[in-house]
């Protein structure tokens, strides 16, 4: 196998693997920019694959076709704002405990997820979707020397939308005074609302927003990569992502190199045992080095991060 041959093999398949945990990290991105932690961006992106799922099952019965994964999309944002919402009451108005509560969310989604799995269709798991988001190659790019083949060929539609809404949010959070406000109130509260910024507003907005693309991330992780939902379609993505976010010191392209980074670990450990001078290394190992190198990057041995000023601090508006 030649050196092209290997890339071939690993560039799409990181690409494809990449997508959910941009979504999912640019979530991240929005929540804790303005200042609120959202550990339960894992039971976020899990409920958002259990509704895409049943999403595209039921739209398959309902003669949708090729439309039902983009119905699934919406819907899965729509359902991973409102769930976000729990966390947003929580940390936002009820002043709880940000990590706290993050982690309630996993349990709750995790939990109900599989509930509803088991009176919906009487299984552990929904039934295999036939509509999936199919691979193409991109018209002219496709086209290009050496690069056509890896980036442009037989890939995934969602894949180069990730990207797309990667560059989009990098715009709204510099660019324009939502941004501006979101980055304020999440580095310094009482500065915003001294300038007469409505900083528990702008929280709900950052943390909703936040639901919403990791509800996508899993809903695309179904309709792309599993093709169902069981108990075990999300384990430990949500984590990646928010590994992603750190790592990418919360900034949106930098989100979005890391979560290519994680796709590509998770390419090789799923492609490793095609790959000359990976063969003999045993099964295990590939499959855990994503997870090794998550936890590499959160414990901040890839790079130090500093987070927004007020991130994890409850604000009280009229206390110092």
């Amino acid at each position: 196998m030649s050196f092209m041959d290997i890339l071939a093999l690993i560039v799409p398949a990181a690409i494809v693997s990449a997508a959910p945990l941009i979504f999912t990290a640019l979530g991240g991105v929005f929540s804790e920019r303005s200042g609120v932690v959202n550990i339960g961006l894992e039971g976020l992106m899990l409920f958002g694959a259990f509704i895409g799922a049943v999403t595209i099952y039921y739209g398959e019965q309902l003669g949708l076709g090729g439309a039902s994964p983009w119905v699934s999309f919406v819907v899965a944002m729509i359902v991973g704002a409102l769930f976000a919402s729990i966390h947003a009451v929580a940390s936002i108005s009820l002043k709880a405990d940000q990590v706290v509560s993050g982690v309630a969310i996993n349990f709750l989604a995790a939990g109900l997820a599989i509930f509803l799995t088991k009176k919906i269709f009487n299984a552990g798991q929904t039934p295999v979707i036939s509509e999936r988001i199919s691979k193409s190659d991109i018209p002219f790019l496709s086209d290009i020397p050496v690069i056509g083949k890896l980036f442009f060929s037989n890939a995934y539609l969602t894949s180069y939308l990730a990207v797309f809404v990667a560059l989009i949010v990098w715009y709204v959070l510099y660019k324009t005074p939502f941004g501006l406000r979101l980055r304020s109130v999440g580095e310094h509260p009482m500065a915003a609302d001294t300038m007469g910024i409505n900083v528990t507003k702008t929280r709900y907005i950052g943390v909703l927003l936040s639901g919403a693309l990791a509800g996508l991330g899993g809903a695309v992780y179904v309709a792309s990569i599993s093709g169902n939902f069981t108990h075990s379609t999300i384990t430990g993505q949500g984590f990646m992502a928010l590994a992603a976010m750190i790592f990418g010191k919360w900034h949106p392209l930098g989100a979005l190199g890391a979560a290519l980074f994680f796709g590509l670990a998770q390419a090789i450990s799923i492609s490793g045992t095609q790959i000359p001078g990976l063969q003999d290394i045993p099964k295990v190992f590939l499959l855990i080095a994503p997870y090794v190198l998550t936890i590499l990057a959160l414990a901040g041995l890839v790079g130090r991060a500093d987070a927004p000023k007020a991130l994890g601090t409850p604000y009280e508006k009229g206390k110092r």
